[in-house]
């Protein structure tokens, strides 16, 4: 280049080329950058094979792989023809170059700069669209699926008479196949659009004609092909309309057609169809015309039909036809709606029953008696007294339970018995000296389950443990006790190698073992390790001396985690639970099958709907896939996982579900059948969670069936927040074994109250049959309290429990110090056409960082205790024992009555009384120890005078003023009411 000036240059340097080792370096670094990049691709496919197939399920990697793959070089392909055609021909198509414009000059620099390299920009173009629509594609694997293996469901909609596996099934497939073309069509009209323009077909600012014949006709083909899909979406529309979400009645997720897409966007989407059509054959007929004038016409015709026929008029409908009688119009197609939920959600069969709310007996010693064979009543709450186990049970710092315990049936003397359970699991952050070897190759596993009765507490206010101590002992027989997976093992374990493991420590030391399970993947060959260093980010595993002959990695480890891992096809309950089940811990997930497709029924959120006051607190209680939409639910497959040997398996639990049945087509042999569930097993099968909560959701609307009520919505009703706690969440269901009014016998039940819409009273309660061997699992009852009545809700109960004078006073002498008063469930039991409350109450205090059961608070038909034990305040309610009932709000709960002159009984209550006090001093100083003596030495003393006076014929009551009762029900009460004079 000639010197332009600009200054005095400086001295001319030389650049070289690099020396061949320079140039050696570079390519080598060059070559082994591309092979740790490809490694670490392979590293994490090659990592997922080996798990899978360690599992036993690699035909579900198999299958998904192959699926994606398929798709993705399907339509990858279909994509990259579609485009890089529609470029090879418009560039066949351009016109010869004569007298150039301007513009032509312009674009003749580029049309020159890219020749030399035409065929390579034309593949990296098509290359480029094709991988993004074949990687768009992949993710349409399920769709694809469910779409080749869809079996039909055996009902029909009403609308069209389509079976539900249309829209369920066929249709997502259709409308991803649609958005495909229209996503062709567009970028193949851009493309094409382009060609034409840079080669001098279509012409923006030159004299003359603004396009060529042949730009004319090939432009005007594959505009003719986007209209053509757009009639096409038009129809398919139509069909559309059975499962379109709209606001209706303040609920935003209802679906199905209404009055105005019957009567107005249906025939208004036929007509568009028509139009549609007519519009791409003039875009079609151009070929011959070579003019886009009916052809513009035509669209411009099409899109105002769009406005008029497809917006405004409905609008107009609505407005004129339905608004001035809605009720009327709509209420054919609410009922459609109503079915179609029901049926939908397994709630049709719901039995709504009228409840009076009040009882009739007036013998309250009957009343008393029947509550034993009404409700097994749990007070040991799951949710609360998991501290109490970890204090108690916990042995070593490296173990931990979770923070919501499961309660579950266990057998006992021939009787079966609600049960706390919870496993000792693993707990890597109480491990004495953290470092690698320890986090991963001695700390391995968690020891024993640990169990107590639902219904009871020691004198102590502790569990009544069942099975318990390290290693467990108890009810539970014998099992192996090894917890290698759960749900707080979180990280990858290598075992079975040359490290040695802790198994559990005792006054003995420490104990080691070795893990003699076939789980994991089998470390001994280098590749393995290789891409195991590589995929976890652990160079250590490639190189430490402490993986040897019989290593394997145990991973993926928590029961939610591997079954959603072998099955991505269900949808997981958020409570896996613990049982033992023929000598192994089994965890047992429950899993549901899902749609969004299904005609006419109304949509819900499921991360909304099964959120509580749980799941606010703890994120390992909520629902798999948070933010599903769905409108078709089942659990349609019970699975369990050995804590020892971390297997899976899948049972068929819902023998009818055609969805389930379309992914056993997809993955066959991954399912087992619903006949080999054993018998143990069946035993701790019970109806889910979050299916329940699911249910109870819908029903607060959908547990009408009639158009009229539905559409005036004065049935509303909702799910009470917790009354409990301050979260303003919803209440928990609970697990009770109870006995509803048409029921015979007790059956392990899933509770919960409604109130109604806006209002704290009571509207309904509701119980689900949830013992899985039972004939009546699954049926869903209502009792229906009357509109006319009031009847306290779970809100005005607490309430009630809280502004009571007395109790009121106890409860602030129990939070007096350091110590904190925890509310348990609040269990709600029908009782003789009345409700009966009944509510644990737990005392942290002193020392004692856990919780521990102190009181029992009770309420049925206006009449309120506050005892120590559950029998005694059933006693005190149902004035059994000696006791009369004192109405709420009515004089101290434990102020005694006078006493007997019997000598042998003085000395006794005497002995009652310094108790007592004892009692009081210990409460005060919160020790609690102290105070379970003193507890223990009251009922002894009191045992005494009782026998006493039986002897002498006599009965509880005389003189002695300041003394208490021997009567049971009157005694000196531990709680801490004001004492009483002597």
């Amino acid at each position: 280049m000639p010197d332009r000036g600009g200054g005095p240059t400086g001295p001319r340097i030389r650049v070289g080329r690099p020396s061949r080792r320079v140039r050696t370096l570079l390519m080598t670094l060059g070559v082994l950058a591309v092979l740790g990049m490809v490694f670490t691709m392979f590293a994490g496919f090659w990592t997922d094979w080996l798990w899978y197939r360690s599992v036993n399920y690699s035909s579900v990697f198999t299958t998904t792989l192959w699926t994606k793959i398929g798709l993705f070089f399907v339509f990858g392909l279909l994509m990259a023809l579609a485009v890089g055609v529609n470029i090879w021909l418009a560039h066949r198509l351009r016109p010869p170059l004569s007298a150039m414009s301007m513009e032509q000059q312009n674009l003749d620099r580029y049309r020159m700069g890219i020749a030399p390299y035409k065929k390579w920009l034309l593949l990296g173009i098509t290359a480029l669209v094709g991988l993004i629509a074949g990687a768009s594609a992949s993710g349409q694997w399920r769709t694809w699926l469910m779409w080749v293996n869809g079996v039909p469901f055996g009902q029909k909609d009403p609308q069209f008479k389509l079976d539900v596996s249309f829209y369920a099934f066929d249709l997502p497939w259709y409308r991803f196949l649609l958005g495909f073309g229209f996503a062709a069509a567009i970028l193949s009209v851009i493309a094409a659009a382009l060609t034409h323009y840079l080669y001098g077909g279509l012409r923006v600012t030159s004299p003359g004609a603004r396009a060529t014949a042949a730009a004319t006709g090939h432009l005007s083909v594959l505009i003719g092909v986007f209209v053509a899909l757009k009639a096409v979406a038009y129809w398919l529309d139509r069909y559309g309309l059975a499962v379109k979400s709209s606001d209706f009645r303040a609920t935003d997720n209802w679906t199905g057609l209404r009055y105005v897409d019957a009567n107005a966007y249906l025939p208004a989407k036929t007509i568009l169809f028509c139009i549609a059509v007519i519009c791409a054959l003039l875009f079609f007929a151009t070929l011959w015309r070579r003019t886009w004038q009916l052809p513009v016409i035509g669209f411009g015709l099409m899109v105002l039909s769009a406005i008029l026929i497809g917006g405004l008029y409905p609008a107009i409908v609505q407005k004129f036809q339905v608004q001035p009688n809605e009720q009327a119009k709509e209420a054919p197609y609410v009922e459609k709606n109503l079915e179609a939920t029901r049926k939908a959600y397994g709630i049709d069969g719901t039995k709504v029953t009228d409840y009076s709310g009040t009882s009739k007996t007036e013998d309250k010693t009957t009343l008393r008696d029947d509550v034993g064979s009404t409700a097994s009543i749990r007070i040991m709450d799951p949710n609360i007294v998991s501290p109490t186990f970890q204090q108690l049970q916990q042995i070593r710092n490296y173990y931990a339970f979770p923070n919501n315990l499961d309660v579950d049936r266990y057998a006992k003397d021939g009787k079966d018995q609600d049960t706390v359970i919870g496993l000792r699991e693993l707990n890597l952050a109480g491990i004495p000296k953290k470092n690698w070897i320890n986090n991963h190759f001695r700390y391995t596993h968690g020891y024993g389950v640990v169990a107590a009765e639902g219904t009871s507490a020691d004198a102590q206010g502790r569990p009544n443990f069942t099975e318990s101590d390290l290693p467990s002992e108890g009810d539970l027989g014998t099992y192996e006790q090894r917890v290698y997976y759960g749900e707080k093992t979180t990280t990858y374990s290598i075992v079975g190698g040359p490290q040695k493991e802790i198994d559990y420590s005792d006054d003995n030391g420490e104990k080691t073992t070795s893990y003699k399970g076939d789980s994991g993947v089998n470390l001994s060959n280098p590749v393995n390790r290789a891409a195991y260093a590589v995929a976890f980010g652990e160079p250590q595993i490639l190189y430490s001396g402490a993986i040897g002959d019989g290593s394997r990695i145990l991973y993926n480890r928590t029961p939610k985690e591997r079954v959603e891992a072998v099955a991505p096809w269900l949808t997981i309950d958020g409570d896996a639970y613990p049982a033992v089940v023929n000598g192994h811990i089994e965890w047992i997930v429950d899993a549901y099958t899902t749609t969004n497709g299904y005609p006419y029924s109304s949509r819900t959120t499921l991360g909304d709907t099964t959120a509580d006051s749980l799941t606010a607190t703890n994120d390992n209680r909520a629902v798999v896939a948070q933010q599903n939409q769905v409108n078709y639910i089942r659990n349609s497959v019970k699975a369990t996982v050995d804590a020892y040997t971390g297997e899976v398996k899948l049972y068929q639990w819902d023998t009818k579900d055609p969805v389930l049945k379309t992914w056993m087509k997809a993955f066959p042999d991954t399912v087992k059948p619903k006949g080999e569930i054993s018998k143990d097993l069946m035993d701790h099968l019970r109806y889910p969670q979050d299916l329940f909560k699911v249910q109870r959701e819908l029903l607060t609307r959908y547990h009408v069936k009639d158009a009229t009520t539905f559409l005036s919505g004065s049935e509303v009703w909702q799910v009470p927040d917790d009354p409990t706690n301050r979260s303003g969440n919803a209440v928990p269901p609970y697990y009770l074994s109870m006995k509803m009014p048409d029921q015979k016998a007790q059956a392990f039940s899933l509770t919960t109250t409604f109130t109604p819409n806006g209002r704290d009273n009571l509207s309904a309660f509701m119980a689900v049959d949830a013992e899985a061997g039972a004939s009546d699992y699954g049926k869903i009852r209502i009792l229906k309290l009357p509109t006319n009545t009031t009847v306290n809700g779970p809100k005005q109960v607490q309430s009630q429990f809280n502004s009571q004078e007395d109790i009121a006073e106890s409860i602030r002498l129990l939070r007096g110090g350091d110590s904190e008063v925890e509310y348990g469930n609040l269990l709600t039991v029908p009782l003789d056409g009345g409700l009966l409350y009944v509510e644990p109450v737990y005392v942290r205090g002193g020392g004692l960082k856990y919780p521990l059961l102190r009181k029992v608070l009770v309420t049925y038909g206006g009449q309120t205790a506050f005892e120590n034990t559950l029998d005694e305040a059933l006693n005190k309610i149902f004035g059994t024992d000696g006791a009369t009932p004192e109405p709420p709000d009515e004089g101290d709960t434990t102020t005694p009555p006078p006493t007997s002159d019997n000598p042998t009984v003085q000395q006794a209550l005497e002995d009652a009384q310094k108790a007592f006090d004892a009692g009081q001093e210990a409460l005060k100083e919160n020790d609690w120890e102290a105070y379970g003596r003193a507890q223990k030495d009251l009922e002894d003393a009191l045992k005494r005078a009782e026998d006493a006076q039986a002897e002498a014929g006599r009965g509880g009551t005389g003189g002695g003023e300041g003394k208490p009762s021997a009567s049971p029900s009157a005694k000196p009460s531990g709680s801490p009411s004001p004492k009483p004079s002597s």
